[in-house]
């Protein structure tokens, strides 16, 4: 048992006043069995004119915020609180039917999971598909708890982890070819391929505690984090990383779950202006832990 706090400042800087849109935030971490939120505080600059709060159709908390008037910079700063329960790949508990690949879902269930299912992304050649099936065993039985985490662990040693200015996705074919990605590339990446499997698969966004920033081998910390979640008979959504090779929750603070990346963004909006009004935008996420106070002090 953890207590993690997260501080999450983003600012966009304008050449001269604009007005804003309404704005998008998916910050609000999902309670569950292994996480549970303490406390959560949301500030906006300039003072909006109001914060509403939603469900989404994933059941993601979602704050819908209204800012009046005109300024220069438009500023987030949300900070949360959580207790948070490790669970290791090891106490999965797969249903025996599931043990083994192939499997078929149960049809109550397979019904709900249909659209998570099926392969989102054009993929002509089946590239995803072919370089996937390579780590379904020939002969012997292939358990499926170890071809998921082989697939995990594959895209974490062989592909590279680079960041990059542009929005959005990469293709999943993309990603394969180039074989180097953000951790929302390799997240999607690796949904393509349980799909391609016939699994039900969906994306995380969220955040990730590193326990040492300096010279840590852990991706994707100081911004929103990215993997995705298999769904496994007996074990329901099982967590896998494939940035950092993680199975199971350790470390992971999740907040939105969806069936594509491009419905769990983190925080959106628009300003009514030209594009050159636009400067730049800074985002800061800190991450820390009851844990490495404890350590340090």
């Amino acid at each position: 048992m953890t207590i993690f706090s997260v501080r999450h400042i983003t600012s966009y800087q304008y050449r001269r006043p604009v007005e804003f849109g309404e704005h998008r935030l998916m910050f609000r971490p999902r309670d569950s069995f292994d996480q549970t939120l303490l406390s959560s505080h949301l500030d906006v600059r300039p003072k909006p004119d109001y914060i509403r709060w939603i469900h989404d159709v994933f059941g993601n908390c979602v704050a819908l915020v209204g800012i009046p008037g005109v300024a220069c910079e438009l500023r987030f700063e949300t900070n949360i609180r959580l207790d948070h329960t490790p669970q290791v790949a090891i106490d999965f508990q797969i249903d025996e039917q599931a043990l083994i690949y192939p499997f078929t879902y149960d049809p109550e269930e397979a019904f709900d999971l249909e659209r998570t299912i099926e392969r989102h992304y054009p993929d002509p050649g089946d590239e995803v598909g072919k370089w996937t099936r390579q780590f379904v065993r020939i002969g012997p039985p292939t358990e499926t708890g170890r071809l998921l985490m082989t697939l995990c662990y594959a895209i974490h040693e062989s592909f590279i982890y680079a960041r990059r200015l542009e929005h959005g996705t990469q293709m999943p074919r993309e990603t394969l070819q180039l074989r180097r990605g953000t951790c929302r590339d390799f997240a999607l990446l690796m949904m393509e391929a349980a799909r391609s499997l016939g699994l039900a698969a969906r994306f995380v966004t969220g955040y990730i505690y590193v326990p040492d920033r300096d010279g840590s081998t852990t991706l994707g910390g100081g911004s929103t984090h990215a993997w995705c979640q298999i769904y496994l008979p007996g074990a329901g959504w099982v967590e896998f990383d494939p940035t950092n090779g993680i199975v199971g929750n350790r470390d992971l603070i999740r907040v939105g779950v969806a069936r594509d990346p491009k419905q769990a963004v983190p925080l959106s909006g628009s300003y009514d202006g030209a594009a050159s009004d636009f400067d730049s935008m800074s985002v800061q996420i800190n991450v820390t832990s009851d844990r490495s106070a404890e350590l340090n002090g």
